[in-house]
């Protein structure tokens, strides 16, 4: 598979999604597939477990993507080895009357991880500069300074959000909290596929709304909407990672490879001990085997 390099984008050109490949040229066997993929999740539990006991970075994981671009399956494995006293998901929905009376990046302060943990957004800030910029009148009614009519909903509007966003991560990025994001970029013929499936599969039934079809009709408004949100908010030190997602597995095991990278490069290590501590731990070994405690 490709390197990390391969896939991260970081604002400096143009993108054009209608020419990024959602899928990739060479495609391993499923069995190659499943088996790097296993030995990452092995890799990124030993990570996991060094950086709790270190406590020094917490790693925020945001998936972004259309309806159906696999984020929910790629959480349930590409993390299903992480300890889930370090690891946890939170799912940004619309927001409540509660958030609403607060600023758009108050209920993403909220579920911040706390140091050595691992918090997954399943969709995330940006969504305000996503399904807002393509049903800009939501915003009408959310009592905002400034914006009375769909006029003030306009590119300097979202211009402030993009740079609040982009400060946003340099200041947690500053405090020790690593933001890793993710685009799954999805072709609207594989999301066809995937809608017929959740439709003839009565298991997945669940999975389908009728708001879905609804949204897809907005398709090439989501597409405008996350280039610019691409373009905006992508830096050196903030990349977007645009990964290929057509192939579900193929998206796993290139979203594992990269934070396997990403938290490598970290190199959390477990706390050292103090010399007169490790005496101590010798001396109460050695009792122990002794029968005297």
């Amino acid at each position: 598979m490709s390197t990390e390099s391969s896939y991260r984008y970081t604002g400096e050109s143009p993108v054009d999604l209608s020419q990024l490949a959602t899928r990739v040229s060479r495609v391993p066997e499923q069995a190659v597939i499943t088996t790097a993929l296993e030995a990452n999740v092995a890799t990124l539990s030993d990570l996991q477990a060094k950086l709790y006991s270190q406590r020094q970075n917490g790693i925020i994981i945001i998936l972004q993507g259309m309806d159906t671009a696999g984020k929910d399956g790629l959480i349930r494995h590409v993390f299903s080895g992480l300890n889930p006293s370090g690891t946890s998901v939170v799912s940004f929905k619309q927001p409540t009357h509660l958030q609403l009376d607060h600023d758009f990046l108050w209920r993403i302060n909220q579920a911040l991880p706390q140091r050595g943990q691992i918090r997954i957004f399943n969709r995330s800030q940006y969504e305000d500069v996503l399904i807002s910029r393509v049903h800009p009148e939501m915003l009408l009614s959310q009592n905002l300074p400034g914006v009375n009519t769909l006029d003030d909903v306009d590119d300097a509007f979202f211009d402030k959000r993009y740079h609040d966003l982009r400060h946003f991560e340099k200041y947690l990025r500053h405090q020790g909290f690593i933001t890793i994001k993710f685009f799954l970029h999805l072709s609207r013929e594989e999301q066809t596929h995937r809608f017929e499936r959740r439709i003839e599969v009565p298991s997945k039934n669940w999975k389908f709304s009728p708001s879905d079809m609804q949204e897809r009709a907005f398709w090439q408004d989501y597409q405008q909407a996350y280039t610019q949100m691409l373009e905006n908010t992508a830096t050196k030190k903030q990349p977007w990672y645009l990964i290929p997602a057509d192939d579900k597995g193929v998206a796993r095991l290139i979203v594992s490879n990269i934070l396997v990278k990403r938290l490598q490069d970290l190199n959390p290590a477990y706390p050292t001990v103090d010399p007169a501590v490790q005496q101590k731990l010798k001396t109460t070994l050695k009792q122990l085997q002794e029968g005297e405690l």
